[in-house]
């Protein structure tokens, strides 16, 4: 088995802290994710939240949100004063017992904005946007469907990382947050909308974390940024970017041309969904097929993968940033959990699946798709039924024969090779081939 490097080829477990609850059970579900073949765990933000109780709306970065904290911390119960360590204690030990269950902890790491009710709005006012009245800004985002269309985070202060009076002392800030994560035993960062941040201050970051810990890894989220942001992101130092194939419909070309424009030296992380968007299972109507195509196409689609906790249980519920709470997870409608250990072991056989898909052979204006990759001498091919619910007949190149045929999405179904020139694919099914070589 040709087992590839977390560093070239991370598999990631997206672990939500409040649906998972308090830390300390988070190792048994590091253990569950290393179990189905995962080495990274990504841990939304858990930090101390302002007033909107969005975790996204950071008010202190050197506490812990006490929802996290188990029963009898004191500082579980106090929402104004620090009475112990703002429960990093308790996050350093949780983080040792993951690291120890053969997973690499990631902190999000929110740094273009914070709580309209930080301390750091009155104690460093020089750090934050100003409109032309002198009122701090709060960030927002056009619709790239409708510019008319613009939603402003009114719980938010935008961070001024680029123009601030005091760049040299608001960027030290910033390189102390990444220290001190790092010191509590985190390996790796999700950065929360890179696009806004400078990439000279990405690069920073990273080189004060390499200097720290050489192999961490930096991914930066950037959905939702125009061309030109994503093009600027190469001059940033990130490892990896989160691509936007969770909403390709395998038939209109954006997807792989967004691909393209990336490349070259910057490697992409698929998933099948997200804790920003809507569940697979209660999108498809519960449709085991669809809830395997998804993520079988994701595992394939790029270097980097990731997956939601509750995907493996087809979850319906969708995460809501200030609502979601351990009572809301949910009971199994599937279990995956063989399934997804399956594509992830399968991915990590065969480099070719782990490398970025930037071509279509056949396939966008019809019932199936046919992607080809190449990885050094290795050729591979993805094939796709789009229809979920009947058969189709894929063509295949005459460069596929002689490959061998992964039929990942069946529960039981042994290697077979390319013999004749078209496959016939279940509903929804996406087969993996790759040559002998």
């Amino acid at each position: 088995m040709n087992n590839q490097s977390s560093d070239e080829t991370p598999h990631l477990y997206n672990l939500y802290p409040r649906l998972a609850g308090p830390m300390t059970a988070w190792p048994t579900h590091a253990a569950r994710a290393v179990a189905m073949g995962f080495d990274w765990l990504y841990l939304n933000p858990w930090h101390y939240p302002g007033f909107s109780g969005s975790c996204y709306a950071v008010k202190d970065y050197g506490r812990v949100d006490p929802r996290l904290l188990p029963e009898g911390h004191p500082d579980k119960h106090d929402d104004e004063a620090i009475r112990a360590d703002g429960g990093l204690g308790v996050l350093q030990e949780t983080l040792a017992q993951v690291r120890a269950a053969g997973m690499r902890p990631i902190m999000d790491l929110v740094i273009n904005h914070t709580s309209r009710d930080s301390p750091l709005v009155q104690d460093h006012p020089e750090w934050f946007v100003r409109d032309s009245s002198g009122a701090i800004e709060s960030p927002s985002a056009i619709d790239p469907a409708d510019a008319r269309r613009v939603t402003v985070w009114g719980d938010l202060a935008e961070i001024d990382n680029a123009c601030s009076p005091d760049r040299d002392g608001l960027w030290r800030h910033w390189i102390r947050v990444v220290e001190r994560g790092m010191q509590l035993g985190f390996e790796g960062f999700r950065c929360d909308a890179a696009y806004k941040v400078p990439a000279d201050l990405w690069r920073e970051l990273i080189g004060a974390a390499t200097r720290l810990r050489p192999g961490v890894l930096f991914f930066g989220e950037i959905l939702g940024a125009r061309l030109d942001e994503m093009e600027a992101m190469r001059e940033s130092g990130l490892h990896f970017t989160f691509n936007s194939s969770m909403w390709w419909d395998f038939s209109a070309p954006w997807c792989l041309e967004q691909q393209r424009a990336q490349q070259p030296g910057m490697r992409s992380v698929s998933f099948p969904e997200s804790h920003d968007t809507p569940r697979v299972w209660n999108e498809s109507g519960g449709r085991l097929a669809v809830q395997k195509q998804r993520y079988a196409f994701a595992a394939g689609f790029a270097s980097g993968l990731m997956m939601p906790a509750g995907y493996e249980f087809g979850f319906r519920r969708r995460i809501d940033v200030v609502l979601t709470q351990a009572s809301d997870w949910e009971t199994p409608n599937a279990d995956l959990s063989e399934f997804v250990a399956r594509v992830n072991w399968t991915r990590r056989a065969n480099p070719v699946l782990a490398c970025e898909a930037t071509s279509a052979l056949s396939g966008l204006d019809s019932a199936t798709l046919l992607l080809e990759k190449r990885a050094d001498s290795s050729l591979g091919y993805i094939a796709i039924n789009k229809d979920w619910d009947a058969e189709q007949v894929i063509d295949l190149p005459e460069m596929a024969r002689g490959c061998r045929v992964i039929r990942v999405c069946r529960d039981s179904a042994p290697l077979s090779e390319v013999s004749g020139l078209h496959l016939l694919l279940d509903p929804a099914e996406v087969v993996y081939l790759v040559s002998a070589g």
